[in-house]
């Protein structure tokens, strides 16, 4: 009993708000006889739930918002003591108990709710008031400091050189490092620094102005998108929204809409945060591997709102590779409107693996010069990310003299050690490898030669294949970026190569003119493929392998592109572009109205386009990586792409007039306690008589990876259409269900299911342009398969996360299941690397 009156207090507090004066009463409970404390007596106002308990000492403040004229106080063995009190704002009052009997019969249990459950009723009712994303605008100055650093080196990594002179440089520096051998902790990275944030909330648009930036150890190049992101924008945590994205994961927020089905919470303590009253409330998930947080929160007595938290995620979260996340946030005062981070302080610790060194993160950000419902033109926020081009040149004290806060002598050290290592030869050497890693690309001199994964393949036509290739960098020209390359075949004999260029006209909208040349093999379900230029390991995985059964062909383009950025997240493309296909297996069409076998038939396809494409990303983030342009961060919002093409016959020897529209539009949702699901929608109609390859090859996947792209139980080419629409979705269900049964959570496995369906159609005219044998050989031509019968659809179930890496698609056809040489059931692997 002695323990339920300090929750009592709060059904009186929060039920009658605080309208009155406040009085704080202060005192301390001791023994009549020998003055000694009471340990953990109960104060508390008679008639009513207001009370709480005193500590070890005796000691005790209890805040009232109402006129009391009575106190009183008791404790188990004492007799209860009664005192009169004022009106006064700051009152002190002692109570001595006598000694008196208990007896069971005079002690009343009232069952009652718990009364943290009545304070976080109150933060949803006054969410909208509290949370910041109710503001028009705002904005406010931004300090960030980032500190990376090496954890439990093991002996055998602190004998390589590169951590060898690393420590010997430590060493040098300060007394207190470890001598080598002996470290366990070793800094390779900080930066820090200072912007200016401005978000605009209806519509969502963010702009981040970086003045000062300075990095320090081995960290990334100057100019890379990872050298970008170290400021405010990318170090948002809000937790008024039910979820709060950290790492990729959707972590569940102490104060979401369904909390109480989440977590459980103790009131601990009301204490003042700054010059404001406030609820101590600790808080634990139910059950410990869910993406929760175990920590404490303060919520102010009179609004209800954040006013400051310190969370870690739940130690059995099922999470991989990171043993802890921490955050600790205070937020202004609520007396200054919706809650702005004041400073926020968070730590990663990552560990892949059990006796291995591990890598931790310290992220200090503080805020100051707020300024609420500012509200700018939209077209201040075109540019989401800008750099003052003296951000870097900054005076060698510049941020000991701007620092907000003061750096401990340890800090000091690390950053002096900093600023000396990347000289050493070894570091530069694992920077080098670093570099290459990530990029795909080896820096020599001005240019970058690449990509090292396309340098070497083997497939069925080519034979081996050699290619050399390189792009221009910043250091060359910021305007002008030329990629190039040139590769051969030795079983084919043939040489082929390509050149690509683009010139920066503008910035700001990000007008860019491209132009292009490309001679090389290629396949029938790759055609009008961009991915595969901007990513390398597509580009050489496509040319691997045995690909004459995929339709190869020599293809010829030539194009002139030009985009731009209307408004922000709102872009224009304009290609022109001239192609020339050479089928390397037995093909033709008939290139005259006649379609009866002995008309004209032709193999070679050249055509003639005029591209026109729209790109909408409400919320989409881009950074300039070097004199490139990419995109970084989650989207809430659908992106969505539309794409006209117009085939112009006759022009330039063009074969066909034709037209062809094109829709896409991809998402992530977070689907709440199901997890998230990525889908993507797209529609397509080709109303004009052309051959096969002109129209729409659906991608099959026959190998034994999973290939999300695909329809992984369809075969290559088992399908072809001129008007079609399909539908694919991925629902990663996280620890659902599998964290609920014993046996199986501690292995972290995760589900996950899958389903994909298409519809489709071709019209005779297009079936009827393939002769049904080739007018040469008499031979019968690889012709294609509509979808006659309904649309094509195909589920799947799964498991991922086996040792943290594996993932396993269990897949079933649902339709077209009686066609010839149909896989009807599947088992696909894949290797995947998620937190």
């Amino acid at each position: 009993m002695k323990h339920t009156y300090a929750l009592f207090i709060l059904l009186v507090v929060v039920a009658f708000p605080a309208r009155a004066q406040r009085i704080v009463f202060t005192g301390r409970i001791t023994e009549a006889a020998t003055g000694q404390p009471v340990p953990f007596a109960s104060l508390f106002v008679p008639g009513t739930t207001i009370g709480m308990t005193a500590d070890a000492e005796g000691r005790y403040q209890l805040t009232v918002t109402q006129p009391i004229d009575t106190l009183a106080a008791s404790a188990l063995g004492f007799k209860a003591l009664k005192k009169a009190v004022t009106h006064q704002a700051q009152q002190t009052v002692n109570f001595a108990l006598g000694a008196g009997a208990v007896t069971l019969s005079e002690v009343v249990v009232r069952p009652t709710e718990n009364p943290a459950y009545v304070i976080l009723r109150r933060v949803q009712a006054h969410k909208d008031q509290n949370d910041k994303r109710r503001l028009r605008a705002f904005e406010y100055d931004s300090y960030n400091r980032i500190q990376t650093t090496i954890t439990d080196l093991p002996d055998r990594l602190v004998k390589r050189k590169v951590i060898r002179d690393m420590l010997a440089l430590s060493d040098s520096m300060s007394k207190d490092v470890a001598p080598v051998g002996q470290a366990k902790a070793l800094p390779f990275f900080a930066s820090e620094l200072i912007s200016r944030l401005y978000v605009q909330n209806h519509p969502i648009r963010r702009r981040e102005e970086i003045r000062r930036r300075q990095m320090r150890g081995i960290g990334p190049r100057e100019g890379s998108v990872v050298s970008q992101i170290l400021g405010s924008s990318f170090q948002d945590y809000n937790f008024y929204p039910n979820r709060q994205n950290i790492m990729g994961k959707d972590f569940i927020s102490p104060i979401a809409d369904g909390w109480k089905l989440t977590y459980e919470y103790e009131l601990q303590d009301s204490v003042f945060v700054g010059q404001d009253w406030c609820y101590q409330l600790a808080v634990k998930p139910r059950r410990p591997q869910d993406l929760a947080f175990v920590g404490t929160i303060w919520i102010t007595a009179d609004t209800y709102a954040l006013r400051k938290l310190n969370l870690a995620k739940s130690p059995e979260a099922n999470i991989n590779f990171v043993s802890e996340i921490r955050v600790y946030q205070e937020m202004t005062p609520p007396a200054e409107g919706a809650g702005l981070p004041l400073v926020t302080r968070v730590t990663v610790a990552i560990k892949p693996v059990e006796k291995q060194a591990g890598v931790q993160a310290h992220f200090t950000t503080i805020n100051s010069n707020f300024e609420r419902n500012h509200e700018r033109d939209l077209a201040f926020y075109d540019n989401a990310l800008d750099t003052a081009p003296n951000a870097s040149q900054i005076p060698k004290d510049y941020f000991d003299k701007n620092r907000p806060d003061s750096l401990s002598l340890a800090d000091q050290t690390s950053l002096a050690v900093l600023d000396s290592v990347r000289e050493l030869p070894s570091v530069r050497s694992l920077l080098d490898l670093a570099d290459v890693l990530v990029n795909g690309y080896k820096r020599v001199g001005r240019l970058d030669l690449g990509p090292i994964l396309s340098t070497y393949g083997f497939n069925d036509i080519e034979g081996h294949r050699l290619r050399f290739g390189f792009r221009t960098t910043p250091e060359m020209s910021r305007d002008w970026l030329v990629r190039a390359y040139a590769a051969y075949g030795f079983r084919d004999g043939r040489l082929k190569y390509g050149m690509r260029v683009n010139r920066i006209i503008e910035r700001q909208h990000w007008t860019v003119l491209g132009m292009e040349y490309r001679h090389d093999l290629d396949q029938v379900a790759l055609l009008d493929n961009e991915f595969g230029q901007e990513n390398p390991l597509f580009d050489a995985a496509a040319r691997i392998g045995r690909i004459r059964g995929s339709r190869p062909l020599m293809r010829d383009v030539s194009g002139l592109s030009l985009q731009t950025d209307i408004v922000r997240g709102f872009t224009q493309k304009i290609i022109l572009r001239h192609q020339r296909f050479t089928p390397l297996y037995n093909f033709a069409y008939y290139n005259t109205d006649q379609r009866v076998p002995g008309a004209p038939t032709a193999a070679n396809i050249t055509l003639s386009e005029l591209i026109l494409e729209s790109r909408y990303a409400y919320d989409e983030v881009l950074v300039e990586n070097e004199n490139r342009r990419q995109a970084i961060g989650q989207m809430r919002w659908p992106v969505v792409v539309f794409r006209y093409t117009l085939g112009a016959n006759h022009l330039f020897g063009s074969d066909f007039k034709y037209h062809k529209f094109n829709l896409i539009t991809t998402q992530s949702v977070q689907a709440g306690i199901f997890g998230r699901i990525n889908y993507r929608l797209e529609a397509g109609y080709i109303p004009s008589t052309v051959p096969y390859p002109i129209l729409k090859t659906h991608m099959g996947n026959q190998s034994p990876f999973y290939n999300g792209a695909a329809f992984n139980l369809m075969r290559y080419f088992e399908f072809v259409s001129d008007r079609y629409a399909s539908v694919r979705a991925e629902d990663h269900f996280e620890g659902l269900l599998v964290n609920s049964v014993p046996l199986l959570r501690k292995l972290n496995w995760r589900l996950l299911a899958t389903g994909n369906i298409l519809f489709g159609g071709v019209s005779q005219a297009n079936r009827s342009l393939t002769p049904p044998r080739h007018p040469a050989t008499g031979e019968p031509l690889q012709t294609f398969r509509a979808l006659d019968h309904g649309p094509y659809a195909e589920v799947g179930y799964g498991v991922e996360n086996i040792f943290k890496v594996a993932r396993v698609d269990f897949l079933h056809r649902l339709t077209y299941r009686d066609l010839p040489e149909a896989r009807n059931f599947g088992v696909k692997l894949s290797l995947q690397f998620r937190l």
